[in-house]
């Protein structure tokens, strides 16, 4: 893991201010270690700048604190939500991925341009994934 930690998947400025335990199991800790490795580390190597993640693993009480659904891979440590600033960054950096998917280079299951390229959400999952590129309004 070269770019991405564990932590940094985990921290969660709501489950700060509310107090909320976000330290994942053993089964989503090899999940986030699989998403790091297997996307968000290419996908910052093929980039070559910063990524910030907003959100990634969420126990089931932040989850529900956020408004996630309750069948989100968010709670399964298989997805994070992405930034590289401005939805203008956002989109070019959506079709930089989209673009590797395409090429073979990476696998996701969901692609998914959240609010205008607000940000991007970004999914991985053990065993088939969908390769799915979504835009949600």
């Amino acid at each position: 893991m070269k770019h991405f930690t564990i932590a940094e998947l985990c921290t969660s400025e709501t489950a700060r201010a509310r107090r909320i335990d976000n330290t994942p199991p053993s089964g989503v800790t090899l999940a986030l270690t699989a998403l790091i490795e297997k996307l968000l580390d290419p996908i910052r190597e093929a980039w070559g700048g910063p990524i910030s993640v907003n959100s990634g693993y969420r126990c089931p009480k932040l989850n529900a604190a956020v408004g996630g659904v309750s069948t989100s891979q968010h709670l399964r440590g298989e997805a994070a939500d992405i930034s590289v600033g401005t939805p203008a960054d956002n989109c070019r950096l959506f079709d930089r991925i989209a673009e590797m998917q395409k090429a073979g280079a990476i696998v996701f299951d969901q692609l998914i341009d959240e609010s205008n390229y607000r940000w991007i959400h970004i999914s991985y999952r053990a065993g088939t994934n969908r390769n799915q590129i979504l835009h949600l309004k």
